[in-house]
């Protein structure tokens, strides 16, 4: 069977806490292998601002689907359909180009690169960085923050959330279970990708089956982090 190739985006759906399951549930009905939901705080133009006198915030789930871009469009009329996103104060969605993805080697195809790892050389691209974005079960971020700093990062950052995947349908009492995940954050440099990307594959072994998933952001812009910049980019004035 001939490869083919497809891009993937991904979809950002930020609700009320308690939506969440609709909408993994809606994704997979259209051909969403899963998906992953984080937990965090906000305040949308049609909720309260100050409460007693408070700055108010108020619970959200955000769930992170990965999607090929061929059944993107079925996926969004879906979510958007379950969520009613298009009513006012229901929630928001959005979609981020990716780079590149592995671990989904189960699927029948070769992922598309953005831009080539390969032939990454001291210009502008070398001097920016990417987001490296991975998922895995809960209690294995150490292994990927152990590979990634092996591999020339500096560390990483943790969130907790819950998601299923293609080889998690457990059920409960006929009610589904959705695992915790650890969802790993990376700022890395571009010329640094492709290496931890390697030692993902290697260390963590992210490309078996219910082993995890990892992605590719590019970053625009940081702060923060001038340790990290070459001296010729600092001192170039």
């Amino acid at each position: 069977m001939t490869n083919v190739q497809k891009d993937h985006k991904l979809l950002v759906t930020i609700i009320k806490k308690g939506k969440a399951k609709k909408i993994m549930k809606a994704a997979k009905s259209s051909g969403a292998e899963g998906g992953t939901i984080l937990f965090g705080s906000g305040r949308g133009i049609r909720e309260r601002a100050k409460f007693f006198g408070l700055d108010a915030l108020y619970e959200k789930e955000l769930v992170l689907n990965l999607v090929p871009s061929d059944i993107l469009p079925s996926v969004l009329e879906s979510i958007t359909s379950e969520a009613k996103l298009n009513e006012k104060g229901q929630g928001i969605g959005f979609i981020i180009d990716i780079k590149k993805t592995i671990g989904i080697a189960h699927m029948a195809y070769e992922e598309k690169e953005k831009e080539d790892l390969d032939t990454m050389t001291d210009t502008v691209n070398h001097n920016g960085f990417d987001l490296i974005i991975t998922i895995v079960n809960k209690g294995d971020a150490s292994k990927v923050i152990n590979a990634s700093t092996k591999a020339g990062a500096e560390g990483g950052t943790v969130v907790n959330g819950r998601g299923s995947g293609i080889h998690e349908k457990a059920k409960l009492l006929s009610i589904a279970i959705e695992p915790e995940k650890d969802v790993v954050l990376t700022l890395i440099k571009k010329s640094k990708t492709k290496d931890v990307l390697s030692a993902l594959e290697t260390d963590v072994k992210i490309n078996d089956p219910g082993k995890g998933i990892s992605f590719v952001l590019p970053i625009e812009q940081t702060i923060g982090i001038h340790h990290l910049m070459d001296d010729s980019t600092v001192n170039n004035n």
